[in-house]
């Protein structure tokens, strides 16, 4: 899986878009010139509802599934502005799967060897589930999120300066999110676990 652009920045020393597009309607007042045929029937075609209708069991997954990815967000902003630290038991805690665990923890060492630290919070501006699938063993939710890092800034730890990349215009990134239910091992209780993780864009 490719890192989270976030880290890109250390990377390529450049910084890490918008999901929905605003659509203006007519004015009050102002009514619609369209011109029409005095022939015109009514259209057969179906509406399409703009989201699914998720039914309870649904969203109480996709509501667990939320507050998971929050918190797992939350801890790899905590290990990255502290990369001397121990980053696993957190990481851990926050519901990061095994594979989620190691991209995060080869950001943080990243980090520790250009001896930079991170500061500052990445932002969730949205997140919207795409799937829901409840059947089988692991129970998984997708989500789309658009995440701004535009608030997190590399310092050198020596000194805590700046760091002097050249930023990118856009710090917004697009993500697609798996989320899977499940135990990390026969002796623990089932909880949400973001497993997977994959830029799509900016938004």
């Amino acid at each position: 899986m490719p890192r989270r652009p976030l880290l890109t920045a250390v990377a390529t020393l450049s910084a890490l878009t918008a999901l929905t597009a605003c659509h203006g309607s007519p004015e009050a007042g102002h009514p619609n010139t369209t011109p029409t045929s005095s022939s015109s029937a009514p259209s057969s075609t179906p509406s399409t509802p703009s989201a699914p209708a998720w039914t309870t069991e649904e969203q109480a997954a996709i509501t667990g599934a939320k507050a998971r990815y929050v918190a797992a967000l939350a801890a790899i902003d905590k290990a990255m502005s502290n990369p001397a630290a121990p980053s696993r038991p957190p990481l851990e805690a926050a519901g990061l799967s095994d594979k989620r665990i190691l991209d995060a923890i080869g950001d943080v060492r990243t980090l520790r060897d250009s001896q930079w630290y991170r500061a500052g919070k990445s932002q969730i501006r949205s997140l919207t589930p795409t799937a829901v699938e409840l059947s089988g063993a692991q129970p998984k939710v997708t989500l789309r999120s658009c995440v701004d890092f535009s608030a997190t800034v590399l310092h050198f730890q020596k000194d805590h300066k700046v760091v002097p990349v050249s930023a990118s215009s856009n710090k917004r990134v697009t993500f697609s999110a798996e989320l899977r239910y499940a135990a990390r091992s026969s002796a623990s209780p089932k909880m949400w676990f973001l497993t997977d993780e994959k830029a799509s864009g900016t938004c």
